[in-house]
């Protein structure tokens, strides 16, 4: 059952990792103000920039915030310049303005600023704008200021490291691997239900699971992001491999299930594509799909238990085969529905395997 939006948004803003962060905001925004009112020069005549620098400068990794801090600051640079160049020249009019504007939102579509391109055309309009007659002044507090917080950020953000994700990644794994362990489960009581089934949750199921394997490869990124300087990660190198390895294996499955349901919606349904089931498969198809989806669901594949499991589902595989080889035979002609989920299934045993497995113990 799907938890109400919601619901799922309160709680995706309320994990530990993302109260962190909060903190960690709160807590740099307060020292940038604090530093900001005693910064040298004019420079303290513009202190709200500082809290402003280390609120852009706070991203979940200690990465992601080096880099937006420097794309912030870059993109300031370079507003500010094209500013300096109308304050130089012709000075602020109601028609220069506009295209000093319009040059820095050009200029922030070049892919050079990354999260700092807002503040192309942005700093150049303040400067313009809000410095006046004293833009000079006015580039020098902005930039400083900003510089001052993103520092700050950088500071809070390296002294309270955030903790790698990796251990989300690896648990929203465990979820997708349960999930596609539930549709094929699903899959085999649609088949052995009344025929044609009237539940058809299943294959509507199936066309999600693409999008839940791309939110996966995104959070291993961000996995993989968040170990990248962080010193809470030293010494733990190669700690995501074993999961890129799963999720890869995961998603071959998932495409080979959502062919399974494909096949079978074809025939249930009568579509264009459909190849007719025949009436002695449901049985052994819906064992061999059960059997299969208890090999996904296996937390680990190399217990003596996980052995067992993968023994039934490769005789259950077996068995399927086996009938579609009769009933083709007794009827002379293809069993396509048989024949394409048996292959698959055989495909599925062969991905959950363990590493160290050899291909040899797999169904034949």
């Amino acid at each position: 059952m799907r938890r109400p939006p919601f619901r799922s948004a309160l709680q995706a803003a309320t994990r530990p990792a993302r109260l962190l962060l909060v903190a960690k905001t709160a807590l740099a925004v307060g020292i940038a103000w604090f530093i900001a009112r005693y910064m040298p020069g004019v420079t303290d005549e513009y202190p709200y920039y500082a809290p402003l620098g280390a609120l852009v400068s706070m991203y979940p990794t200690l990465m992601g915030s080096v880099k937006s801090g420097l794309q912030t600051l870059l993109g300031l640079a370079a507003g500010i310049g094209l500013a300096s160049i109308i304050v130089l020249t012709v000075g602020p009019t109601w028609w220069s303005i506009p295209i000093v504007v319009g040059l820095g939102v050009l200029l922030s579509g070049t892919g050079w600023f990354g999260v700092g391109r807002e503040y192309v055309p942005m700093a150049a309009l303040f400067v313009l704008i809000i410095g006046g007659q004293n833009a000079d002044d006015y580039s020098l507090g902005y930039l400083t200021q900003m510089s001052v917080g993103v520092v700050v950020g950088l500071v809070v953000n390296l002294a309270i490291a955030p903790a790698p994700l990796t251990a989300e990644a690896t648990a929203s794994l465990r979820l997708f691997r349960e999930r596609l362990a539930t549709h094929l489960h699903d899959i085999g009581e649609a088949v052995s239900d009344s025929w044609p089934p009237e539940k058809e949750q299943w294959a509507d199921d199936a066309t999600s699971l693409a999008e839940t394997a791309r939110s996966l490869r995104f959070a291993l990124v961000e996995a993989d992001e968040s170990r990248r300087g962080n010193p809470r990660a030293w010494g733990r190198r190669g700690e995501t491999d074993d999961a890129h390895r799963q999720l890869e294996a995961l998603e071959r499955i998932s495409q080979h299930i959502r062919d399974i349901a494909d096949s079978l919606a074809d025939t249930i349904w009568d579509r264009p594509a459909a190849i007719d089931l025949d009436l002695e498969l449901p049985a052994p198809l819906t064992a061999a799909c059960h059997a299969v989806a208890e090999v996904i669901a296996l937390q680990d594949a190399s217990t003596s238990e996980a052995h067992r499991i993968r023994g039934e589902a490769t005789r259950a595989v077996r068995l399927l085969l086996e009938t579609v080889d009769d009933r083709t035979i007794e009827l002379r002609q293809s069993i396509g529905p048989g024949v394409l989920a048996a292959m698959h299934l055989r495909r599925i045993l062969i991905l959950s395997r363990p590493p160290a497995d050899a291909p040899s113990d797999e169904v034949r």
